[in-house]
Formats: structure tokens, sequence, C-alpha cells
């Protein structure tokens, strides 16, 4: 007997999956967003396939913005909470922002950290 469980460090979520509204690339490319803009706030997310277990805070996971297959990493967050929902299979939860990147790390922190041309959202 035996399960599979994946432990991930990367919080990897579409806007339909809860990722924050209020991050929006348009505008934190033309005035961008500060850490402290999200302080206290706390968002959720929903539907993530599989089963999935995330590092506990104080070890942070990044986040990153699923925008048609291709990927936006905007920073790193706690995640709060976690829901499984073994029946169908998903993963939901609860995190807060702990840090925002510039626009010159969300640039360059898919080269640094991924690698894969696939999902390159600046290239």
């Amino acid at each position: 007997m035996g399960s599979i469980v994946e432990l991930n460090d990367t919080l990897q979520i579409s806007k339909d999956q809860g990722f924050p509204a209020e991050l929006d690339i348009a505008k934190h490319l033309d005035k961008p967003f500060r850490t402290e803009d999200f302080s206290g706030k706390v968002f959720s997310f929903h539907h993530k396939s599989n089963i999935r277990i995330y590092h506990m805070p104080p070890v942070r996971n990044f986040l990153v913005e699923n925008v048609g297959g291709k990927w936006i990493y905007w920073g790193l967050v706690h995640i709060l909470e976690v829901t499984l929902d073994y029946r169908n299979k998903v993963t939901g939860g609860k995190f807060e922002i702990i840090y925002i990147n510039t626009p010159a790390e969300m640039k360059t922190a898919h080269h640094l950290i991924d690698q894969s041309p696939a999902t390159a959202y600046f290239s």
C-alpha cells in the first residue's frame, strides 16, 4: 500500500484558482507594488490539482501566477492553511504574501529558479 503526496515549494495558481486579483502584471510593471501593500492580508486558493503539501512558516514558498501556461514569479508566501479534498484530489488553502518581486526580479526569477522554456512568461 502507498500514497502519492507532492511536497511543493511553489504555489503556482491561476486567477481561476484564487490568484489575487490585486496582483495585475500591467499595473505592477507600470508602478511596482510593494510588499507592504499586502501586509496583514490573507488570500485563498482552491482547486489546485492533486494532493499537495507546502512548506510551513517560517519557510517560504514561491508565489507564481499561471497565465495560459506561462509562469510569472511574483514573490514569496507563507502557506497558512491547507485543505485536502481526497475525493476530488484537489488542494486549497490560505496564504500571506511575505515578499513581492520587483519587475526586474520577476524578469530574472524564471531563469534562476525554473529554466523551463515552455513556461517562461518574460521571453
